[in-house]
């Protein structure tokens, strides 16, 4: 047997379970000492070991919908299989279950108490849970930011269109020129009939990193509530929400914490947990004692999803959290370099690279971008398509993934203008 098959067996054998702790995870993994002298080759095994991506396939594209990692689907599939012969403890689903055990240690990670926590299918869920359940009234105000994902605006719309709210944007500069800046654009704009402020950690098409924190703390001191959308923050940036002062938090592990679709986050900062009303109920959506748990009474779902989050959260933390947000930013200021060497590529990404973590925008100055995503589809590199660009690595991303995409747009365009 081949050596590779040798460790895929092996892997597959202990991260089966879902109660796999991060100590086993880890020793299926390359040793320490070979990502600090040989990070690329580190990394690269972690690829062909640990992912079912073929190396046929070039993936830049992480931000829409991040790759499962092997461990998390031995996972999933080790649960159902226990499941059918109920070799579980109790009804293998949740939807009417707390969850305890898997909130509090996702809890730990986030930096929240578990109470504040609730497990729910994406942020678009956990987005639309918010905005229906915030007390608001006719003529009150929701700022956003003209950089919203649909999921972080409309559910605000729905909410304008069926109870007379207003729902304002603040125009986002790109790209920005200093946290500072993109702090002062956004609390500038409050004003005297604002009651929410709703904007994302880390905006979706330019992946701009906005001053969360800064941002929270002076709209706390203005009396006015602030939600987060985190679709992608968690697993590409550190997260501590006991320091980020938002009052609500949307995430979405299935993009960059090797998470399966279908599991999403909802944090309720404590003081609000009884002034969010649910959206979709069963018994003891009322029950107080509940916690956030009361926002997951939403009748029978399958629990696998999160038997698969919680080994992607394990595998995570084997990995090293730090050493994952080092190397995809690491790809991240090589694309950002690699497009500034091209004078007819616009940037949208702040200079400062403490302004992005692994998403890298650009544009095509004057230049069609059909042909050229004709012939990434031909060669397979898989990109996010629109009239921006957006480089989504992960740790599964080659730099030579990133050399032939630019080799193609050299092609496609020529080296200069």
């Amino acid at each position: 047997m081949a050596p590779l098959n040798r460790r895929r067996l092996l892997a597959s054998s202990l991260l089966g379970a879902a109660a796999t702790l991060p100590s086993a995870v880890a020793a299926t993994l390359p040793a320490p000492e070979l990502r600090s002298s040989d990070p690329d080759r580190y990394w690269k095994r972690i690829r062909e070991d640990m992912f079912y991506l073929p190396g046929w396939r070039s993936f830049l594209n992480n931000g829409s919908l991040g790759l499962v990692a092997r461990p998390v689907l031995s996972a999933v599939e080790d649960y159902l299989r226990k499941a059918a012969a109920l070799q579980v403890n109790g009804y293998p689903r949740w939807g009417y279950e707390t969850l305890d055990e898997e909130r509090e240690e996702m809890a730990g990670f986030l930096g929240c108490k578990k109470d504040e926590l609730a497990f729910t299918h994406c942020a678009t869920e956990s987005m639309s849970v918010i905005a229906a359940g915030i007390d608001l009234k006719a003529g009150d105000e929701v700022l956003i930011t003209n950089e919203e994902h649909p999921s972080g605006r409309e559910p605000w719309l729905l909410r304008a269109r069926r109870d007379g709210i207003q729902v304002r944007e603040v125009a986002i500069p790109l790209p920005p020129e200093s946290a500072a800046q993109l702090a002062d654009r956004v609390l500038s704009a409050i004003g005297p009939r604002t009651r929410v402020l709703s904007f994302s950690g880390i905006l979706t098409n330019p992946g701009t990193i906005m001053p969360v924190r800064e941002i929270c703390t002076a709209a706390r001191a203005k009396g006015v509530l602030t939600v987060v959308d985190g679709a992608h923050m968690n697993g590409q940036i550190p997260v501590d929400l006991s320091t980020l002062n938002c009052d609500y938090y949307a995430g979405s592990p299935h993009k960059w914490m090797f998470a399966p679709a279908g599991c999403g986050l909802l944090y309720i900062r404590e003081e609000n947990l009884d002034r969010l009303w649910p959206t979709i109920v069963s018994g003891n959506w009322d029950n107080r004692k509940l916690g956030a748990a009361r926002f997951m009474q939403v009748g029978t779902n399958n629990r696998a999803i999160f038997a698969g989050l919680m080994a992607a959260l394990r595998f995570l933390q084997a990995l090293g959290a730090e050493a994952v947000y080092d190397r995809i930013h690491q790809l991240a200021r090589r694309t950002y370099q690699l497009a500034a060497e091209r004078p007819w590529l616009e940037l949208f990404a702040a200079s400062d690279p403490s302004l992005y973590g692994s998403l890298v925008t650009i544009g095509f100055r004057g230049k069609d971008p059909a042909p050229l995503f004709r012939k990434l589809n031909e060669r397979r590199i898989w990109v996010y398509q629109s009239p921006r660009l957006r480089l989504a690595c992960h740790i599964h991303t080659r730099p030579e993934d990133l050399d032939v995409f630019f080799e193609t747009v050299d092609e496609v365009f020529g080296k200069r203008a």
